[in-house]
């Protein structure tokens, strides 16, 4: 195995982005199956250890006078144990080292909890999985997982492609802290694919909706264009610090609401992967991930990794 990565694009500032340990979690459906293939290629790619982990939660008792009983459980855990030792197989089969985990609790919790114990670089996750709830965005096991994980989670929707190259990763960017560490993680993740790798820095601006309301507004073609030429000259200053051969780095600097702009950039460019930073220069620390990028995981064509921006 090789030894892990440690990198900061050369300019770019900040603490250097490792991808030694890659944490999946599964319940056994589909879309979970699809997030185990993602989670091995990106590891097989880095030379990081795996580590696989299906969250049992024990049934509570049906009705006042039928406890579960303790051997229910047993089986239950041994039956778990199982189905992720076979679900492990491709993994071990593709040269990683794997460990495997089977927590009893809450499934959020048990994946969080994991991460930190274990020291994950990465945690890869469906959106869905067994739910069946076509109306929620994430499934609330994901949710809290994006919301509360302190390392980079990669999302899988249940119509993303299996498993593939990461050849081309969008990551938008307002200039904030938070952005600018998704797109160093992004920079990172692309060295294990490093053949026609392409990293496309996106900006999205555009006039207030507010302002609409009052109809044309003479100078507002010169704001915008005054906008996007500043936003352009950032956009090169901030790609200048990602350069490096086998690595291409483009920059997008677009007029448009910024959740439609990353999507559509996203499909033209039949995107691999889409990483953004959660929460920008929104502020509301009560959001899950703000408009922006809550918008991106619902609606991009490929699995979205989300980058908490760090406290300080």
């Amino acid at each position: 195995m090789t030894e892990p990565e440690s990198v900061t694009p050369s300019g770019g500032e900040g603490t250097p982005v490792r991808l030694g340990r890659v944490l999946v979690a599964t319940d056994f459906s589909e879309t979970a199956e699809v997030a185990v293939g993602w989670a091995i290629e990106v590891a097989r790619r880095h030379g990081a250890a795996l580590h696989m982990v299906h969250a049992l939660t024990l049934p509570a008792p049906i009705g006042e006078y039928v406890p579960a009983t303790a051997d229910f459980g047993q089986e239950l855990l041994a039956v778990a144990r199982t189905k992720l030792a076979a679900a492990a197989e491709e993994a071990r089969a593709a040269g990683l080292e794997v460990e495997l985990e089977v927590p009893i609790g809450v499934p959020s919790q048990s994946i969080l909890r994991t991460a930190e114990e274990i020291g994950a670089d990465l945690v890869v996750v469906g959106t869905r999985g067994l739910t069946g709830f076509a109306h929620l965005l994430l499934g609330s096991t994901a949710e809290r997982v994006v919301q509360r994980a302190r390392c980079p989670v990669l999302t899988v929707h249940p119509g993303d492609a299996p498993r593939r190259r990461i050849r081309t990763i969008v990551a938008p960017t307002d200039f904030s802290a938070g952005a600018e560490r998704a797109a160093r993680v992004a920079h990172t993740l692309l060295r294990g694919f490093e053949d026609h790798a392409r990293l496309v820095l996106v900006h999205a601006f555009h006039m207030p909706i507010e302002y609409t309301a009052y109809g044309p507004i003479p100078t507002a073609v010169g704001y915008l264009s005054d906008v996007g030429a500043d936003a352009q000259e950032r956009l090169d200053l901030l790609a200048g610090g990602f350069a490096r051969e086998g690595l291409t780095v483009e920059t997008v600097a677009r007029e448009g609401y910024a959740p439609d702009v990353i999507v559509e950039e996203a499909t033209a460019r039949n995107a691999d992967l889409v990483a953004m930073g959660t929460h920008g220069r929104t502020g509301l620390a009560h959001l899950l991930l703000g408009s922006t990028a809550e918008r991106v995981v619902q609606h991009a064509p490929c699995p979205v990794m989300t980058v908490r921006q760090d406290e300080e």
